[in-house]
């Protein structure tokens, strides 16, 4: 189970890093129009990165409390993911009904490919249950 959500992180994080790369290059991290914050954007990145290094090494240390961390860590940025996916939904919606040559100032998070927002979701959520699972013990390493 430990390598399993140490897998499904990884793929959550690709995800994840390709949104943040939309996002910045399309201005979001320069104020324009973007509805996510920095300060949320980043540190769902930075938490997410350091729980994935918690995980690492309890991946090869074995040791509970570094299990607890991560899933510790993993509870902020679920939080931060849910505010920014609850953020990101009306633009997501507008895109479909802004009148055709309307744009240049739309939010960057416009340009998130749906099925990449779904994938990054879903796989986060598989990943905060395995590590929960790993951290209880329950269905082996």
């Amino acid at each position: 189970m430990d390598i399993a959500a140490l897998i499904t992180w990884v793929i959550t994080a690709l995800g994840g890093f390709y949104l943040l790369g939309t996002w910045l290059s399309r201005g979001g991290a320069r104020g324009g129009t973007s509805h996510l914050p920095v300060p949320v954007i980043f540190g769902h990145f930075a938490l997410a990165a350091l729980g994935l290094v918690v995980w690492i090494v309890y991946v090869v240390a074995g040791t509970e409390a570094l299990a607890w961390t991560a899933f510790i860590l993993l509870v902020p940025v679920a939080l931060l993911g849910f505010v920014m996916l609850a953020r990101w939904i009306p633009v997501h919606r507008a895109h479909g009904t802004a009148p055709a040559g309307a744009g240049q100032d739309v939010p960057a998070e416009r340009h998130f490919p749906l099925a990449v927002v779904l994938a990054h979701g879903l796989f986060a959520v598989v990943t905060v249950v395995l590590v929960l699972l790993s951290a209880l013990n329950i269905g082996g390493s």
